[in-house]
C-alpha cells in the first residue's frame, strides 16, 4: 500500500522492531530444536506488526497483560532480550529468574506484568491494574492483547464490562489471526465477531489490517490519546494471521499448505520494507537492520546458553506458603 505521507524515521523503527522480534523467536525456535527449552514456544512469526505498532506507543511506565504468544510484545515494551532468551531457557538471570518460561514470561521494570497461559485470564488482571491507575491518578494507561479465541471466555464479558462502567483507562486489543489453537475461530463463535461484542458493551472500536504496522501504528496514537485524556476503554481489533503452527511443535496439519503460503504475501516485515523502500529508503539500509537484528539475537542466544542453571535454594523464594492445612474437627471424624 502506497501512502505519500510517510514518515520514514518511524517506520524504520517499525521494521527493527519486527526484525528484532522474528530474530529473537527464529534464536528461540533453534534453541527448541537443540533441547535447550524445558517448556512449549508459541511463535508469533507474521504477528510481528501488532507487537510493533501497538507496544511502541506505550509508555514505559505504561502497563501491559499479554497472551501465551508473548515474545514480541515484551521485546518492544523494552524487556532485554537476554534475560527474556535466559528465561525460556530456565537459566539464572531470566527475567523470572528462569521459572515462568515462554507463557509466564514478564519484565515488571518495564511495566510488562506478564504473558499468560490461561486464555483471556490477562483482561480481568488488566481491568482490575486499570482500576488501580485510575484510582491513582496520572495520565497512566493499562494495555491488554488477546487472541480472538479469548471473546468466547467469561474474561472478556466481564473485564470490558468492568472497564466500561468504571470508564477506565484500558486498551484492549484483539490479535485475531483466526484460529483458537488449532480451530477456525470462526466455526465456533456465535454473531459478526469480536469488535461487535466490544461495541455491545459500549466500548469504541477501530478494526485495522492487523499486517501493516503503519495502519496499527496511526490507530494506536489515537486510541492511547483518548484513553489519557480520560475517554475510557478503547478496542482494537486487529486481524492478522499466524505463519507457524499454534505452538513450535504443531504439525499444523489443520492448514492447507496453499492457505499459508498464500499469507506469507502477507508479511507484515516484508510489507514494511516495501513500503520504506517505495519511500526512497535504501536496500542496503535496511539489509543492515536486519542483519543487526540477526546477530543481536545470535548472541542473545548464545549468552543464554553458557549460563548457569539457578541455584536450587531459589526453587521456593517468590512462592507463597500458608503452612500445611489444619483439618476442621469434622473432617478428622470423616477420616477416623
Amino acid at each position: 500500500m502506497h501512502r505519500s505521507n510517510i514518515d520514514t524515521e518511524r517506520l524504520t523503527t517499525h521494521f527493527r522492531n519486527m526484525c528484532r522480534v522474528r530474530a529473537f523467536e527464529e534464536s528461540a525456535l533453534a534453541a527448541l530444536e537443540d533441547g535447550l527449552v524445558p517448556g512449549p514456544l508459541h511463535p508469533s512469526i507474521g504477528q510481528e506488526a501488532c507487537a510493533s505498532g501497538v507496544c511502541a506507543n506505550l509508555e514505559r511506565d505504561d502497563l501491559l497483560l499479554s497472551t501465551h504468544r508473548g515474545h514480541g510484545h515484551t521485546l518492544v515494551k523494552g524487556a532485554d532480550p537476554e534475560a527474556m532468551m535466559r528465561e525460556l531457557l530456565g537459566r539464572e538471570g531470566g527475567c523470572c529468574g528462569g521459572k515462568g518460561g515462554s507463557m509466564h514470561i514478564a519484565d515488571f521494570g518495564v511495566g510488562m506484568l506478564g504473558a499468560n497461559g490461561v486464555v483471556g485470564a490477562n483482561i480481568g488482571i488488566a481491568a482490575g491494574a486499570a482500576h488501580a491507575m485510575k484510582l491513582l491518578g496520572g495520565s497512566r494507561i493499562v494495555t491488554c492483547i488477546f487472541g480472538d479465541g479469548a471473546v468466547n471466555r467469561g474474561p472478556f464479558l466481564e473485564g470490558l464490562n468492568w472497564a466500561r462502567i468504571f470508564d477506565l483507562p484500558a486498551l484492549f486489543v484483539c490479535e485475531d489471526n483466526a484460529f483458537a489453537a488449532t480451530t477456525r475461530t470462526g466455526a465456533v463463535t456465535g454473531g459478526a465477531g469480536p469488535g461487535v461484542r466490544a461495541e455491545s458493551l459500549g466500548i469504541p472500536t477501530t478494526e485495522v489490517d492487523g499486517n501493516d504496522v503503519q495502519s496499527i501504528d496511526e490507530a494506536v496514537r489515537g486510541l492511547v490519546q483518548a484513553i489519557r485524556t480520560g475517554g475510557g476503554p478503547r478496542f482494537l481489533h486487529a486481524k492478522t494471521y499466524r505463519l507457524t503452527g499454534h505452538t513450535a511443535t504443531d504439525a499444523d496439519a489443520y492448514r492447507k499448505r496453499e492457505e499459508v503460503d498464500a499469507q506469507w504475501e502477507a508479511d507484515p516485515i516484508a510489507r514494511c520494507r516495501g513500503l520504506l523502500e517505495s519511500a526512497g529508503v535504501d536496500s542496503e539500509r535496511l539489509d543492515a537492520i536486519r542483519d543487526d537484528a540477526t546477530n543481536e539475537m545470535n548472541a542473545v542466544l548464545d549468552a543464554a546458553r553458557a549460563a548457569p542453571w539457578p541455584d536450587p535454594s531459589h526453587a521456593f523464594t517468590d512462592v507463597q506458603d500458608i503452612g500445611a492445612p489444619v483439618p476442621s474437627a469434622s473432617m478428622q471424624g470423616a477420616v477416623s
